[in-house]
């Protein structure tokens, strides 16, 4: 009798694990419009990823003495997402490369995201440029939330990249995942407590090798830090930890008053302040 009340509740703990990963998997949407829109020529590309997974992306080519900046959607999104990335850095002569992550858009599916999968599909897309286009001002990445997260570890790990704008990016993703699990009542232990040992067993990392504030001071990148002081999923808070994490030297902040989590690009000036950073950053 033990033994079956014993199994019956291993397969009803895994069973609350197994909900609690589909409860976070991300949606998947495909884009409903594309640079043709703003009468942008542009090329689909399918960039190889890790597990022999595909990558649907746009590229859009720049003028030859600016950079390639790499275009980076976040949790649940796709590359419809950085159209307004795409209409107002083009006509500064940018190149840009901008992808669906593997799980999002057209891209395939690859098990569950993570913040280590957009990483790596940053990085594939980094040799890519590499193999078909003949970069010589260096490699730049915009990335939007966990987009952003994960531009600064694959920056801490590539030294291609040579700057970084974050926009709305967490420091310390089991800080931002044990708020939104609080946020949903569920308790820490067992549950919680299991599932972050799950997820760390599927990525076959620990959460602080990720964590962007312990890999922002690696990089040799420079930063752009940008972050709306009312953002209420991420909170600004977690922009100053990158920025203390990374030094004065190495990160610039930008925080944009009474903006959210998704809107700092409605500021006034906005493009402005990203421009100026690439300019500088790549010395041009």
């Amino acid at each position: 009798m033990i033994y079956i009340l014993l199994l019956t509740v291993i397969v009803l703990f895994w069973g609350i694990i197994y909900l609690l990963l589909r409860a976070f998997r991300n949606p998947v949407r495909v884009h409903d419009a594309t640079p043709g829109g703003f009468n942008i020529a542009y090329k689909e590309v399918f960039i190889p990823a890790k597990n022999n997974k595909k990558l649907y992306g746009w590229q859009i080519k720049g003028s030859p003495d600016k950079p390639v900046l790499i275009l980076v959607h976040g949790w649940g999104r796709n590359v419809g997402k950085m159209l307004p990335y795409i209409k107002n850095l083009h006509p500064k002569g940018y190149g840009l490369l901008v992808f669906d992550s593997r799980n999002h858009g057209h891209s395939d599916a690859d098990d569950h995201s993570s913040m280590l999968k957009f990483a790596e599909d940053i990085l594939a897309s980094v040799d890519y440029l590499q193999k078909h286009e003949n970069i010589t001002n260096g490699i730049g990445v915009i990335g939007l939330s966990i987009g952003g997260a994960a531009s600064v570890y694959a920056a801490a790990h590539d030294n291609r990249i040579k700057a970084v704008v974050t926009v709305g990016a967490f420091a310390d993703p089991v800080e931002i995942m044990r708020r939104e699990m609080t946020r949903r009542h569920i308790p820490y232990f067992p549950f919680v407590w299991m599932l972050f040992k799950v997820i760390q067993w599927k990525t076959g990392k620990r959460f602080s090798e990720i964590a962007p504030v312990n890999n922002i001071a690696r990089a040799r990148a420079r930063f752009l830090i940008i972050h709306g002081d009312k953002d209420e999923v991420v909170p600004p808070e977690q922009a100053y930890k990158l920025i203390n994490a990374a030094g004065p030297q190495k990160a610039k902040p930008v925080i944009i008053k009474n903006r959210r989590h998704s809107d700092c690009h409605l500021e006034k000036g906005f493009w402005e302040i990203i421009d100026n950073f690439f300019k500088k950053a790549f010395n041009l």
